[in-house]
């Protein structure tokens, strides 16, 4: 393969926030979110220049260690040759450590982005290949794939390969997250999982899995039965009681609540109706925000485009 060409212009990448598991679809759904980071790169004739405005900003790095501009590397060597130089300006706006798909985003954004300045990118590297090194890089494909794709989906491995698909979530549904102040590692969140589980635990999230896929896209109704979980949030409440109790709280109340991905961060489904009353529902400690659904998940974007 030849080497690639660049384009001289700056791109322009959005990335949205994404929410895995959902309760019961443990390491396999995902749903978009209308938060996003935002990130311009332009090749230069040398060296590495990068400039990060809010999330992160005073936290991370500004050099080749940055997990954007290390997912555009490995971008870069599958499409052909790194470029001489990169100029990287990162608007953040994703709460980082916080179950909210930050590093995913980070990761789609650098891919998508080393595919836009590469003349005939596409060609070289297609939106399967896309899922197939986010994937790579990130570990587990659920946020990615809601990331990229946008919406409501469904990931999975099949043969060492990922695979997704995206559906269409309800519109009627509204999410509203409860950020706490302090982050959780995933890597800790996803240490406290035992290596086994109850065989009746295990077909009790199989079929609200199942009910959650129907609760989502057509029947909004049986979101509360439909996210009910046993595999994996219970066990993490020693690295976020507070959240695993708000869960519980809000559940309690009739109110559809998990803990978003890894967490501390707690996701409700609501319909329009009720977000602003269900916002002010966590107190002091949490930032609650009621977000929209992202339909359109990594995009590429003119300049002039504002942040949302």
């Amino acid at each position: 393969m030849a080497g690639p060409a660049f384009r001289a212009a700056a791109v322009r990448v959005r990335v949205p926030a994404s929410s895995a598991n959902l309760g019961p679809g443990f390491d396999a759904l995902g749903l978009a979110l209308g938060l996003y980071d935002d990130v311009v790169v332009r090749v230069a004739d040398s060296g590495l220049n990068i400039d990060i405005a809010g999330e992160g900003a005073d936290t991370l790095p500004r050099d080749e260690s940055h997990l954007l501009v290390r997912s555009m590397r490995t971008a870069f060597d599958l499409l052909g040759g790194q470029p001489r130089g990169l100029e990287v300006v990162c608007a953040n706006r994703i709460p980082h450590g916080r179950g909210l798909g930050s590093s995913s985003a980070a990761i789609c954004a650098g891919i998508v982005a080393a595919r836009a300045v590469t003349i005939g990118g596409e060609a070289r590297l297609d939106d399967a290949a896309l899922l197939e090194l986010a994937t790579e890089i990130e570990g587990h494909p659920d946020n990615v794939a809601a990331c990229l794709l946008g919406g409501f989906t469904l990931a999975w491995m099949d043969g060492g390969s990922a695979r997704a698909i995206r559906m269409e979530p309800a519109e009627s549904i509204v999410p509203v997250v409860f950020v706490p102040s302090k982050p959780v590692l995933t890597e800790t969140a996803r240490g406290l999982l035992p290596r086994s589980v109850p065989h009746v635990d295990a077909a009790v999230n199989a079929g609200r899995a199942g009910l959650l896929v129907e609760a989502l896209t057509r029947r909004p109704e049986f979101l509360l039965p439909a996210t009910e979980d046993r595999l994996h949030q219970e066990y993490r409440s020693p690295a976020m009681p507070e959240s695993v109790a708000l869960v519980n709280r809000l559940r309690a109340d009739g109110i559809p609540a998990v803990i978003s991905g890894a967490g501390p961060t707690v996701l409700a489904l609501v319909d329009n109706d009720a977000a602003d009353k269900v916002a002010q529902l966590a107190g002091e400690g949490w930032a609650a925000n009621r977000l929209a659904l992202d339909a359109a998940g990594a995009s590429v974007l003119p300049l002039g485009t504002q942040g949302g």
